[in-house]
């Protein structure tokens, strides 16, 4: 059961973090490019942030479930990794809520934005935002690599 678990946590892992990562490192500045900065990419990136963000709260729990269930000898860092966590709870939370709020800027069929002034500071807010639970999760990535193999037998 330990295997399938972590097996699990991973798959979260690469289709949520690597997802993202893909997306904001090659097909934003594709999409720029081709599409221009306007109301075609915005469209599309409207979609993808909804389909990231359900993935995120279930990558969540899944690394919440491996949280209650791992076995790491370490407490210190059980408690850095819960906190990684929270921290990118926090910011995935703030995220469905700021997404919200672009949307209410934007069009019904969410193709252009209607109400410009507040939304680019809400979308930098955004971004900075995604930022943070980035490199949560990269620290949180980093801990449960260590502990698991500390739960191997490895080196604490």
């Amino acid at each position: 059961m330990t295997a399938l678990r972590r097996f699990l946590v991973v798959q979260l892992l690469l289709l949520w973090q690597g997802g993202f990562l893909f997306y904001t490192a090659c097909v934003v500045p594709i999409g720029t490019r081709v599409l221009g900065s306007g109301a075609a990419q915005g469209a599309i990136t409207a979609r993808v942030t909804d389909v990231l963000n359900v993935i995120g709260a279930v990558a969540l729990a899944g690394l919440a479930l491996d949280l209650i269930f791992a076995r790491d000898p370490a407490r210190r860092r059980t408690v850095y990794r819960w906190v990684a966590w929270g921290v990118a709870l926090a910011c995935q939370v703030g995220l469905f809520y700021l997404h919200l709020r672009l949307e209410s800027y934007m069009d019904e069929e969410r193709r252009f934005v209607m109400v410009l002034p507040p939304f680019y500071p809400t979308h930098r807010v955004y971004l900075w935002t995604s930022t943070v639970q980035w490199a949560a999760c990269l620290l949180l990535t980093w801990g449960t690599l260590r502990a698991w193999h500390a739960e191997a037998g490895g080196q604490k």
